[in-house]
């Protein structure tokens, strides 16, 4: 034999481990496929314009900062810079994540339910949601979240099978668990909203681990060590003078109100109001991502609660949690806030169709793993795994079409013109009054791409970080000094008109129009500080 042979069980385990790989690969390139037919070719407005801007800037994000997704964004714009500007790239950014979201899918539910069927079907649902696909096309933090989530149940479940088996390294996976989890601290708030679920889970799967206390303080020094290292990147990137900059984190008041979201604590409701409504505003949402299998979804939670009672009771706990809070959040359009719980009820319907074919056709294995001589039940049992595997990725393919018509923004240029139009419009040494949704894309241009060098953008958050005042102290400190524009609600140039001569500029594509301010109003005008100006200067979504 050649010194370089492989033995002939080394090569059938390379084999086995190439075909275990081959299904969430394939699944993941596929959903790559979908979210990338449909991409936002550039820029955007609102978040997406922010994050295009500030990852690549290696900055600091609106609350709490996002340090996990901004680092890999910019790591992200590095690595794929000839493939076109930075906001395609952050785009694309989304697109591979929603394929590494579906990918770990198929490992999760294989794990679960040991049907590769099933799990293929499963990471095809998660990728053909409605909210998922089109979520996968542009840059934002969540589809992130989703893959981190996907990849944190991958550990927990991987960790809890070895435990049970008394495999040796088993506790690594647990540790793996706890770094994956302070990586996503650093990248969503939601987070938090995962600890209940996951103390339950570990108390479920080994009741005596309080008493191990080396693995648990391991655990808690990798969690905390990695989420402190990631937020870090907030001050030091502040203190190092970072073109862009939200709040002042590189002070502890502007650290904690950034970290910790303080704008936005306002915007809970009473979690126990409107039950029966947000009950059912659930179910439709469920009926809009899911189609005919949401109806399914109760039976089987219930069948895996039954089966897989641990990792029910986490996926369970989760689900209420994630679900509850979603519902009482009111800022704006929250859908995305049901990525977690979209993933959850995908994954219980891989597992239970893969529990299904376990019960008609209980598997036949000797005490090695591999089926028994002459019995054929293992096909009876894989063609009904490809039939149920149809049944659930088959409404969402046949929905395909109209799924994609709904998250196609292949042709949306609308805040590439607009800014555009914008810079090609105002006067040398301008400054432009500016908020949130439209302050985005003019940053990007300016502070990224570099144009215009000559004029300021001043969002209402700088107005509120540097102590400027009201959108009339504003004008009344620039005016006459230099060419003032506003961006602005109809109703806020209503009011301003009281004190100030405004100039309306109308884009020739229809869209948000500037007004130049002239000069203050002759006597006479109203000389107050309206109260939608004060208003416009917190941030409204997170």
């Amino acid at each position: 034999m050649s010194a370089v042979a492989v033995p002939v069980a080394g090569r059938g385990r390379a084999v086995a481990v190439l075909l275990d790989a081959a299904a969430p690969v394939l699944v993941g390139i596929v959903a790559f496929a979908l979210a990338r037919s449909v991409l936002l070719p550039g820029q955007g407005f609102w978040d997406t314009g922010e994050f295009q801007t500030v990852a690549p800037l290696l900055g600091v994000a609106h609350p709490t900062g996002f340090p996990t997704y901004v680092i890999l964004g910019w790591i992200a714009s590095l690595v794929m810079s000839p493939l076109g500007e930075p906001a395609l790239r952050m785009n694309l950014l989304s697109a591979i994540l929603l394929g590494l979201a579906a990918g770990l899918t198929v490992v999760l539910v294989r794990q679960l339910a040991g049907r590769t069927s099933v799990a293929v079907a499963a990471g095809l649902l998660l990728a053909l949601s409605p909210l998922a696909w089109r979520m996968g096309a542009f840059a934002d933090p969540h589809t992130l979240h989703l893959a981190l989530l996907a990849g944190l149940l991958v550990l927990l479940v991987g960790w809890e099978r070895r435990r049970l088996a008394r495999a040796a390294g088993a506790d690594r996976w647990l540790v793996a668990a706890a770094v994956l989890y302070g990586i996503m601290l650093g990248n969503h708030g939601l987070t938090v909203l995962l600890a209940p679920g996951i103390a339950l889970y570990l108390l479920a799967v080994e009741p005596g681990i309080i008493r191990r206390p080396r693995l648990v303080a391991t655990c808690a020094v990798a969690l905390v060590g990695t989420a402190v290292v990631l937020y870090l990147e907030l001050p030091i990137r502040a203190a190092m003078g970072a073109p862009l900059v939200y709040g002042r984190p590189d002070t502890v008041d502007g650290f904690l109100y950034v970290v910790l979201g303080q704008q936005f604590g306002g915007l809970m409701t009473n979690p126990l109001d409107d039950l029966g409504q947000k009950a059912a505003d659930l179910a439709a949402l469920a009926g809009q991502q899911l189609g005919i299998l949401a109806a399914l979804v109760p039976a089987a939670a219930i069948l895996v609660a039954f089966r897989r009672p641990r990792f029910a009771l986490l996926t369970l706990t989760w689900m209420v949690i994630l679900c509850w809070f979603a519902a009482s959040f009111r800022d704006g359009v929250v859908d995305r806030y049901y990525l977690g719980p979209l993933l959850i009820a995908v994954c219980w319907l891989g597992v239970a169709a893969g529990l299904v074919v376990d019960a008609i056709f209980p598997r036949p294995e000797d005490a090695v793993g591999t089926p028994r001589r002459g019995d054929r039940s293992w096909l009876l049992a894989g063609l009904t795994g490809i039939v149920l595997a149809v049944g659930l990725v088959g409404p969402a393919v046949l929905a395909a079409p109209a799924t994609r018509a709904r998250a196609d923004q292949a042709t949306d240029v609308r805040a590439r013109d607009w800014s555009r139009w914008v810079l090609d419009t105002v006067e040398d040494d301008a400054l432009i009054v500016s908020w949130w949704s439209y302050s985005t894309p003019l940053w990007y241009r300016t502070l990224l791409n570099g144009e215009r060098p000559d004029i300021t953008v001043l969002d209402d958050r700088d107005r509120l970080d540097e102590n400027l005042g009201t959108i009339d102290e504003v004008l009344r400190a620039n005016v006459g000094r230099r060419p003032v524009y506003l961006v602005r609600y109809r109703s806020e140039i209503a009011d301003v008109e009281a004190r100030w001569e405004v100039e309306e500029i109308a884009d020739p594509k229809g869209q948000q129009p500037i007004w130049r301010v002239v000069g203050p109003r002759p006597a006479g005008g109203l000389d107050r500080t309206s109260a939608t100006s004060r208003a416009g200067i917190a941030r409204m979504e997170p």
